[in-house]
């Protein structure tokens, strides 16, 4: 088929986003290229609300088809965690079959260069972007994020994540010249000349396996860093979380034909119940990529295991706030009250543990006891969330059981500061919409520090009663380096505290939030100037994204000649 997208077309289209995407990453300014407002949609073909949740509810209960080949099956089993069932079944693949098709384009691919592929990838993400509010529902549907988070996070903030992954894949691309002309002076003798040619070579098949809460945010940087560096992607979505994954293939495999490209460059692999198809995969010859988050068994699984393949990871953590003192005494428990709720704190950035003095803390409002600090901050809670409607906005549903478990277990580990409740969600009866809770824990006693220094996922966070603020250090360093821990945050006005935190996060490798008190959050990072994790502590072997993610999944391949 004659390519409907020249080169040119898209290097006037999205090279000046490339441009501006370069500068971003290397400023670390604030700028995206992605609207965050629903209302920002609706023309120049992008889909408005209403257009948006029809082309949704015009997917359920279809045949998701791909045209791609190897197909021996048809299989689903999406329910919304709001209740519905999604009924639409998607290609099941002949792994035999499909894995070869897939790599049938690399040589054109390859050999476009990664200039193109970057603009490819743009279009990609250009596209996606339109179908924005579509996608925000079919992130809603799968993962329980509310309206407007499943929107911003699953629309324009994913797509900044995976522009940023193409930014960084063009940059360590072009580090090496394509060319060059080599002369090594001989005294009398002519110089010798050589002609040398440099090419990125790719490894071959990426295979990136989705997660449940976040399947646009947390797979688009591995699926464009590999695209953009010249190698298929199979997409392995999580089965409670297909639509999402599904929407970006079906997009993505449009591009590339239009672009003159083999659409089987990126492929979907849904997997029926129970089959386990990512074990399976992962230990492939041909997969010699893995993009995984997810929990950290079948993470550690991955490391050990798909020998064969560069393996990013990132896993689970236990994530830490220490709670020193405070110039800002409201405004830090507010900003905390929404971290422990976001998402009915369904994220891997959550702050978990609560380290608080038990002597207390010192705040513009006086001394604070640390039974007044918990009662303080349950109140804030509370206060966030008394509002059903409100509440709901900001809670979202519970995942699956699996959380709900959780969250009603962390009740019998300790007092109980803020019981979690139920809150009614009239549009959507059957979803399970659960507050937080907040456990008093003593950080000195040792049947204490098996709930605390664990992964509790969910709406589940420990107020840690320490020694000092000495102490709340030391055990933040121990948890980082046995746990890992995707983020840390602090309170404090002490210079000689901020110091001890900042230090123990630098030798740790954690990335550290200090005295937030205002509308920026702790489990919230910004594209092209936060990093998302560091790589360098067990809850994560990867950065989102740096050099270091994009940099391997490569090869520079010379041809040289005499001249």
């Amino acid at each position: 088929m004659a390519a409907e997208l020249t080169a040119h077309q898209l290097i006037a289209k999205h090279r000046p986003t490339l441009d501006q995407a370069l500068e971003t990453i290397r400023t670390r300014a604030y700028w995206s290229p992605h609207p965050e407002h629903p209302k920002a949609y609706g023309e120049n073909g992008s889909l408005s609300l209403p257009e948006g949740k029809a082309a949704f509810d015009a997917l359920q209960g279809t045949r998701f088809d791909l045209g791609q080949p190897g197909t021996d099956d048809w299989v689903g089993g999406e329910v919304s965690p709001y209740g519905p069932e999604l009924g639409i079944t998607y290609p099941h693949p002949d792994i035999d079959t499909l894995l070869p098709a897939m790599r049938a384009g690399m040589r054109a691919w390859r050999d476009a260069g990664a200039e193109a592929r970057a603009m490819v990838s743009l279009e990609i993400l250009a596209r996606i972007s339109a179908r924005t509010h579509e996608m925000a529902h079919a992130v809603m549907h799968t993962s329980g994020q509310a309206f407007m988070m499943a929107f911003q996070a699953g629309g324009p903030h994913a797509q900044d994540r995976g522009l940023e992954a193409i930014a960084y894949a063009y940059v360590e691309q072009s580090r090496t010249p394509d060319t060059a002309e080599w002369h090594k002076p001989q005294g009398k003798r002519d110089p010798l000349t050589l002609n040398k040619r440099f090419t990125p070579v790719a490894r071959g098949i990426s295979l990136l396996i989705g997660c449940n809460t976040f399947p646009t945010w947390n797979g688009y940087p591995g699926l464009f860093a590999s695209l953009a560096t010249g190698n298929p992607v199979l997409v392995k979505p999580h089965p409670r979380a297909v639509l999402p994954l599904a929407l970006t293939v079906r997009i993505a495999r449009e591009v590339l034909a239009e672009a003159g490209f083999d659409p089987n460059l990126v492929c979907l692999a849904a997997e029926r119940p129970g089959e386990g198809i990512a074990k399976t995969l992962a230990v492939r010859p041909e997969i010699k990529i893995i993009d995984y988050t997810g929990s950290s068994s079948f993470g550690d699984w991955l490391e050990a295991n798909a020998r064969q393949a560069q393996v990013y990871t990132e896993k689970a953590g236990v994530n830490t706030v220490v709670v020193d003192s405070t110039d800002d005494y409201k405004g830090m428990l507010a900003n905390l009250a929404f971290s422990l709720s976001l998402y009915s704190g369904q994220m891997c950035t959550t702050p978990q543990n609560l380290l608080i003095p038990r002597d207390g803390i010192r705040t513009d409002a006086g001394a604070k006891s640390y039974d007044e600090v918990v009662a303080d901050l349950a109140a804030s809670v509370n206060g966030l969330l008394g509002d059903d409607v409100r509440a709901n906005g900001i809670l979202g549903a519970l995942v699956n059981p699996d959380v709900k478990g959780r969250l009603e277990a962390a009740a019998g580990l300790g007092e109980v500061a803020l019981p979690s409740r139920q809150v009614a969600n009239p549009e959507f009866p059957d979803a399970e919409v659960r507050t937080p809770v907040i456990v008093k824990l003593d950080g000195a006693k040792p049947d204490a520090e098996a709930a605390y220094l664990s992964e509790c996922f969910g709406p589940v966070s420990f107020a840690v009663a320490v020694d000092s603020a000495a102490d709340a250090v030391e055990l933040l360093r121990r948890t980082v380096r046995d746990k890992g821990a995707m983020t840390v945050g602090a309170y404090t006005t002490s210079e000689e505290v901020s110091a001890a935190v900042e230090e123990a996060c630098l030798e740790e490798c954690a990335q550290l939030s200090l005295n937030l008190t205002g509308g920026v959050y702790v489990n919230q990072t910004a594209a092209f100037s936060d990093f998302h994790g560091s790589g360098g502590n067990p809850a994560a072997n990867a950065a989102l994204c740096d050099g270091a993610f994009v940099a391997n999944r490569f090869r520079v391949v010379e041809i040289r000649k005499d001249a």
